[in-house]
Parts: C-alpha cells; structure tokens; sequence
C-alpha cells in the first residue's frame, strides 16, 4: 500500500512539474496580456530589456521544472547514468539563466518591496544550489551534489507552490496586491523547509 502511495504521488508531482513547466506557451498562444502581465504598466511591458529578462525566467524556468523532476528517479541514475546527465547539464544551463532573469525582473515585482525582495531572494537561492550543485559534481563530490540539487529543485518547484498558494490567498484576503506579497515568500520558504528535513531524512539512511 505504501509502495503504492508513494508511486502515486511521485506521478502527481511529476504531473504539476510538467503542467506549470509548458504554462509559459500560454504567452505565444494567446494575448499575453493575461495574469502577472495584466498587472504591469505598458511602458514596462514595451522595454525590451525586462522582456528579454521575463522570456528568459519563464521559457528556461519552465523547461528546467518540466525535466528537473525526472532526476530524483534512482532508477535513471542507477540504470542510465548517462541520460542522467545529459538531463542534469540543461536543466542547470536552463536553471542558472532562468535565476539570473529572475533575479533581474524582481526588482520590478508587482507589490513593491515586499514582493520583489522575496523574489530576488527566491532568485539568489535558486541560481547559488544550482551553480553548487554543478561545482560538487565535477569534484565528484555525489553527496553534496545531490543535496545542493534537492535545494534547487524546491526553489525551482516554487512554480508550482504559488499558483497552488495565490488563489487561496486572494480568497482569504479578497485583493491581489497583498495575496501576491505574502506569497512571493510562501511560495519557496516552506519548499527550502521541506528540502531541508528530506536532506536531514536522507542523510540518517544513507
């Protein structure tokens, strides 16, 4: 039954990594307009520059969540060692540029200060355990690899948390302003937290 469970809820995940990863095609399908940018200033959205940083974070992030959840199988890093990482080298390109863009376009969060210091922060942390990760694994250093990862990866994750969060707090609180505030952190702290006990978790049965 265990075994079960948890296969059913490694497939959840898989399947809200994926479905938040493809959500920025939404953007060339239809008027951009919609969401977050709905938000923005126009003068903002014509500057080229922080288009650039916003296509960036969210063509790579997405990418780097739709294929990052694939690399905690033990199946493919035991049996496939190669796929493994072939996989692992674009998700950190695709991670490294996606942090560095949102490190950039959060000093222009909606919500002011609040928000786009949690944003930057989110950025900072995502881009820092991904470049670490890289650096442990050419050291040959699986362990501390492995850890650094898991980190990047409940940043990256953070995806998903918000749109789960955003809605539930515009309900609670009935404006978007303040909802988007709180969850510029909710949507990645919690994530580190876990990552922390799965880390501390790993390490007493390994």
């Amino acid at each position: 039954m265990k075994k079960a469970l948890n296969k059913i809820g490694w497939w959840v995940f898989g399947l809200m990594a994926i479905s938040i990863g493809i959500y920025p095609l939404l953007y060339f399908i239809i008027d951009r307009k919609f969401g977050l940018l709905a938000s923005k200033t126009e003068e903002l959205l014509l500057d080229a520059l922080w288009n650039t940083g916003f296509y960036t974070h969210i063509i790579l992030g997405g990418l780097a969540l739709a294929i990052g959840w694939v690399q905690f199988s033990k199946k493919i890093r035991t049996q496939n060692l190669k796929l493994h990482r072939k996989i692992g080298n674009i998700y950190v390109t695709a991670a490294c540029l996606s942090g560095i863009a949102s490190i950039y376009i959060g000093f222009y969060a909606t919500g002011g200060p609040i928000s786009a210091v949690g944003f930057i922060l989110l950025g900072i942390f995502w881009f820092s355990t991904t470049f670490m990760a890289l650096q442990y694994a050419k050291k040959g250093n699986i362990d501390a690899h492995q850890k650094m990862m898991i980190y990047s990866y409940a940043a990256c994750f953070a995806a998903v948390t918000l749109r789960i969060w955003l809605p539930i707090l515009i309900a609670i609180l009935e404006d978007f302003i303040p909802a988007y505030r709180i969850v510029a952190w909710l949507c990645w702290v919690p994530n580190i937290i876990v990552a922390f006990f799965i880390i501390k978790r790993i390490g007493k049965t390994s």
